[in-house]
């Protein structure tokens, strides 16, 4: 089944197809899998690594950036080419099709440009817009801290003024790809008197500076995706408040909230390879015909179909002009069950051989193994199951919130 988005979004279709077939270099598709997701816990990532090295990755960056294709969403006078949501999903989809890279600038392009763009002077978004075009700034993001991950505004990072800059001080906890980075966007306290959602000011500092550290957290996968970071007097110029100071809240709630809806079709692509990877391992273990296991799968094919009609459905109202609303949690709560659900499928399947790690460097996990350890943070990370569960609760049914227990 495919949606009609009407003639426009057909010919707009039509021309990208076209466009990614005359550009994308010859061999760009072989080098890596270009559109396996993190659903199966980052594996085949240095493949991917090595070949963004490659001469036909380097030529496909360039003609991206000619065609103002990095950052596609963005505004036309700041980089972009201004697609809507999609437009943007029917990029993504094309891509996929041509078994070739959209080259992203991660959390730049996604949650800093937006903020910029809507909170910045006119001098800001011309010196740090072009950055993250370029791939020179690479951001990662400074707001959770200990004790402090879902009530955002408990933190305890401090920002003092001296002179023209602001001194930042404190630790954040959960940073992705901080080994990656050179910049980071982070929320600190500035005004210690004032209301708890008030007196916080959002800062790009660079995270190379001297006075920046931080340490890897293993996860019980093995792996080490994630950084605590201990900012020691770091400096920043004043021109890198971002929405002006103790205006912080306002400008991480447009971080928070950028929903740009480009991947509502292309989602459950990578679930559906997962799950036909799963099946042959069990036809490989002699297992497929077991029928209470056979139901197992047919369970987690129907998931799979479930979350690429919902994102045909999701892509829908977007057409109409709609923005995700309470359905992002439906969605959110949805794959991360299902993928947590998926691992211990997997487990069933690899049998005893699933109870022991193999040998090598750093006492790594199997690919099945770590998608049944990482899905359960898939369960946390982005607002937990039981949160993503009241926010449905509240604000599409209706329901009365719920009750605070007072200590």
């Amino acid at each position: 089944m495919e949606l009609d988005l009407g003639p426009e979004i057909a010919q707009f279709r039509t021309e990208t197809r076209g466009w990614i077939g005359e550009h994308a270099p010859p061999g760009l598709a072989d080098l890596a899998d270009w559109n396996r997701s993190i659903v199966t816990g980052g594996y085949g990532y240095g493949q991917r690594a090595q070949a963004m090295a490659s001469p036909e990755y380097e030529q496909w960056e360039r003609e991206l950036a000619d065609a103002r294709l990095i950052c596609p969403g963005w505004p036309e006078e700041f980089g972009g080419q201004g697609m809507d949501a999609v437009r943007i999903a029917v990029f993504n989809e094309e891509l996929q099709r041509a078994g070739v890279p959209r080259v992203i600038r991660g959390m730049g392009e996604s949650l800093v440009g937006p903020s910029v763009i809507v909170h910045g002077t006119s001098e800001q978004r011309a010196h740090f817009l072009p950055r993250i075009i370029s791939g020179e700034d690479v951001y990662c993001q400074g707001f959770s801290e200990p004790g402090t991950g879902s009530d955002l505004a408990g933190l305890q990072t401090r920002g003092v003024v001296d002179g023209d800059e602001i001194v930042i001080s404190g630790q954040k906890l959960w940073t992705s790809g901080a080994a990656r980075a050179n910049k980071m966007f982070v929320l600190c306290r500035t005004d210690p008197d004032a209301e708890k959602h008030a007196g916080i000011s959002y800062v790009l500092i660079d995270f190379t500076d001297p006075a920046v550290s931080y340490q890897p957290v293993r996860q019980m996968s093995g792996a080490a995706e994630f950084a605590q970071d201990f900012l020691d007097g770091v400096r920043a110029p004043l021109f890198n408040v971002i929405g002006g100071l103790n205006n912080g809240w306002r400008v991480a709630m447009t971080t928070l909230g950028y929903e740009r809806g480009g991947s509502a079709t292309v989602l459950h692509l990578a679930y559906e390879r997962e799950f036909w990877e799963l099946a042959e391992s069990a036809r490989k273990r002699g297992v497929s015909a077991d029928p209470v296991l056979r139901q197992k799968l047919a369970w987690a094919y129907t998931q799979v179909q479930l979350m690429r009609f919902g994102g045909l459905r999701t892509l829908a109202g977007l057409a109409e002009g709609r923005q995700p609303g309470p359905e992002a949690s439906v969605n959110k709560l949805f794959w991360s069950e299902y993928h947590k659900k998926l691992g211990e499928i997997a487990m069933e399947i690899e049998g005893t051989d699933g109870l022991i790690r193999p040998t090598g460097d750093g006492y790594p996990t199997s690919p099945w193994q770590n998608v049944f350890l990482s899905s359960r943070a898939g369960t946390i990370y982005s607002g937990t199951s039981e949160i993503q569960r009241n926010i449905i609760a509240e604000r599409a049914l209706g329901l009365p919130k719920e009750p605070r227990v007072r200590s």
